[in-house]
């Protein structure tokens, strides 16, 4: 598939961190070589029971293996597309890709750690936070010391960047 607006190749690349590519790649190795064939079988036993048309395990593992060849098309096109980031060796003059950045909410004193990570690897329970997210978006290329403004469903937060550093990905 290739892309017809010449000006899109950019922002049709998928960042991700080191970390983040290597569990797309695993992913996509289990699907193909132990999810796939084993639906295939599963296919083949619920076949050999007779009428399919009203063989409700040939139906669900028809269902399983459309939803398995859909995320396998859906990873190879995030791997293809990929633009993996490390992080490890940047300068901590600015947030960019990849930072673990310590913020303080400046109204609650409330000391936050956050990681910018791919979409994919998003998880804000342990730190990791979206590059697409608002409070990513709103730290990209800001300073130490920055005092920064997110618009979050609660109203605005204001945050002061009070660390940037690259750890291993």
């Amino acid at each position: 598939m290739q892309a017809t607006n010449e000006g899109s190749a950019v922002s049709d690349r998928v960042p991700m961190t080191p970390r983040g590519f290597a569990q797309i790649e695993e992913e996509h190795k289990r699907l193909k070589t132990v999810d796939r064939p084993q639906i295939v079988k599963e296919i083949e036993i619920a076949r050999a029971h007779g009428d399919i048309s009203e063989n409700a395990e040939y139906h669900a593992a028809k269902e399983r293996q459309g939803h398995i060849e859909g995320r396998i098309a859906l990873l190879e096109d995030k791997l293809a597309r990929a633009q993996v980031i490390d992080g490890s060796g940047q300068s901590t003059d600015r947030v960019s890709f990849g930072a673990t950045v310590g913020l303080e909410d400046t109204e609650s004193g409330e000391s936050v750690t956050y990681r910018i990570v791919g979409e994919d690897e998003a998880d804000v329970s342990n730190g990791l936070i979206s590059v697409t997210s608002p409070i990513a978006r709103a730290l990209m290329g800001k300073e130490l010391d920055a005092t920064v403004q997110v618009r979050v469903p609660k109203g605005t937060r204001e945050f002061e960047i009070l660390e940037i550093r690259f750890e291993g990905l």
